[in-house]
């Protein structure tokens, strides 16, 4: 499979701003209730079906991989970013990750108990969010879970230059409706069980939406 040209300019920007992304994004533990309440109970879920492994994608340098793993959950973590995960095998060399991208796992069908995408599908163009969310099933276990959290927005793209703390970047955001990206994920075959938008609050300028699905069985 030929890779997505967006994706080279994800891969080139998250290396470059790893190590200060790294330093600048907060632990699990320091997010809102909200957030964490999230966390906590797609852990449960994916722990008490048993159904196979968590795959934190777009993992970054493997914070919140590891913050599942601490709640007891099997998880391994996958990102485009060579560096990131380099920052991540240093930081948790007891946990698993691998570069990857989301558009062309390298899983077997069915293999996974849950999907984590934190944060880290906004950077697809939307008219790719179908392949994403396609992989996604495919890769998850009937019965298996997804978590997406993510900014949400009225259609807008973002194209910044610069980013944690000053380092240059040449990536675009697209923040979709969350009514569009409850569709997509129903038309991947995902049913939405749970949905919960959070207004722009303290330290956070943009609305989020987190999303938990459940492959039928």
């Amino acid at each position: 499979m030929t890779e997505p040209s967006y994706l080279a300019a994800v891969r080139e920007s998250y290396d470059t701003v790893a190590t200060s992304y790294a330093e600048r994004v907060k632990n699990p533990t320091e997010l809102d209730p909200l957030s964490r309440g999230m966390l906590a109970a797609f852990a449960e879920l994916v722990r008490t079906d048993r159904r196979g492994p968590v795959a934190d994608l777009g993992c970054g340098p493997g914070k919140v991989t590891a913050h599942l793993a601490g709640l007891g959950v099997s998880a391994f973590g996958i990102d485009v970013s060579p560096r990131m995960v380099e920052l991540a095998r240093e930081a948790h060399p007891d946990l698993r990750f691998t570069v990857g991208s989301m558009t062309a796992l390298e899983i077997g069908n069915d293999e996974l108990g849950g999907i984590l995408a934190f944060y880290s599908t906004h950077h697809t163009p939307p008219e790719l969010l179908p392949v994403v969310f396609a992989e996604f099933h495919r890769t998850l276990a009937p019965g298996g879970h997804l978590l997406l959290v993510g900014y949400v927005g009225d259609d807008e793209l973002l194209r910044p230059t610069r980013a944690y703390g000053g380092h240059p970047v040449s990536y675009s955001s697209h923040l979709l409706p969350p009514d569009r990206l409850a569709e997509l994920l129903d038309r991947a075959g995902l049913a939405v069980t749970a949905r919960l938008v959070q207004a722009p609050h303290e330290g956070v300028k943009r609305t989020v939406a987190s999303f938990m699905a459940r492959k039928p069985e």
